[in-house]
């Protein structure tokens, strides 16, 4: 009987054994004295169609099954958390009304509550009634401080957004790390206001936060390729300060904002390289400025395609204290043993490290 029951488990364990050997895949570190961030883009197009939504489901259920073994400290989204803000009527382009896709984006991202920070730069799409006609938004109806607790320990500060209410939409998160020292990770609203850009300039050069590493996060900044960044867009929401400005009133002046990362842009193509770009600048103190933005919604079938092919990226911070190291992956991919080969890009716009003097 006894030898039964042991081969039963026996049997049990190595069917266990066999079933993980196949199934979604589990990354590593490069250093397991790193830790790490995860960058989601643009998730609009995952929701705005019910077939697609699944999709980002997977994505953020990845990111919390690695959070231990990556040493995840924070979760980091580009915006565009909806199609539409406030749209009743479905049509072509929306098979969703703003409230279901507002609702499935914070049933996502309840996946990181008690787990882990996430930090999101609301973009066009989230503000007027179809893209940023003004500033009234629901983020702060579906993601107030309270709903993740891990929030309430590592928000620093909040700004009021464009109706007067203090939101996550304008917001500065500190992190630590015995190698890095202390991180600031800065979030401001899209095409932000100049009192929002010299909130945030004045916050992170006080003495107390003036020798911390900023990362600073917004929508749009940078475009694809070449990282152009303008000094107008088509869209009516006001008062705003577009690429240009943002560099010019924040990124410019501030001595300790060492990465900056957006969204928004991208081409329907099947080229990678559209819906990236990467590109330095020296800041006011002959520093190095590395903005970085991801966006890869036209992947996958375009505008109306599949929102992305599940690409997300993971930045491994160094225990030099120094080197990011950027990696793109998806784990729509990854889930399966015969697509697992997909699941890694890496060229050199994939794949690369930044390194921060």
């Amino acid at each position: 009987m006894k030898k039964s029951i042991i081969s039963a488990l026996i049997t049990l364990v190595a069917t266990t054994t066999g079933f993980a050997q196949n199934r979604a895949e589990w990354l590593s570190l490069d250093d397991p004295n790193s830790f790490s961030m995860i960058l989601l883009g643009d998730p609009q197009t995952y929701l705005k169609y019910k077939i697609n939504q699944p999709i980002f489901d997977l994505m953020t259920n990845w990111v919390a099954d690695n959070v231990d073994n990556l040493k995840v400290k924070a979760v980091l989204c580009t915006g565009d958390v909806v199609d539409q803000n406030q749209n009743l009527v479905t049509r072509n382009r929306v098979r969703q009304t703003s409230r279901q896709m507002w609702e499935a984006a914070s049933e996502a991202f309840s996946t990181f509550d008690n787990l882990v920070p996430y930090i999101i730069s609301t973009g066009n799409h989230d503000y007027g009634y179809r893209k940023a006609e003004n500033g009234n938004t629901h983020f702060p109806d579906y993601f107030p401080i309270e709903r993740n607790p891990l929030w309430q320990k590592c928000c620093l500060e909040v700004f009021p957004n464009r109706s007067g209410i203090e939101s996550l939409e304008n917001a500065i998160f500190e992190f630590k790390d015995p190698n890095w020292g202390k991180i600031l990770v800065v979030c401001n609203e899209f095409a932000p206001r100049d009192e929002v850009l010299e909130w945030t300039k004045k916050f992170i050069s006080a003495d107390k936060y003036k020798n911390h590493k900023v990362i600073y996060m917004t929508h749009s900044l940078i475009h694809e390729r070449q990282g152009e960044r303008t000094d107008n867009e088509p869209y009516t929401i006001s008062p705003a300060n577009w690429g240009q400005q943002v560099w010019d009133k924040l990124l410019y002046p501030s001595s300790n904002i060492v990465l900056a990362i957006c969204g928004h842009t991208g081409k329907a193509s099947d080229d990678f390289q559209d819906t990236v770009a990467y590109r330095v600048d020296k800041n006011t103190n002959g520093d190095d400025v590395r903005q970085m933005m991801f966006n890869t919604q036209m992947i996958g079938g375009g505008w109306h395609g599949n929102g992305g092919d599940g690409w997300l990226r993971i930045l491994e911070f160094k225990p030099d204290g120094k080197t990011i190291s950027v990696k793109t992956y998806s784990p729509l991919f990854g889930i399966s043993p015969s697509t697992k080969h997909l699941a890694h890009r890496t060229a050199p716009y994939d794949q690369f490290d930044i390194v921060i003097d």
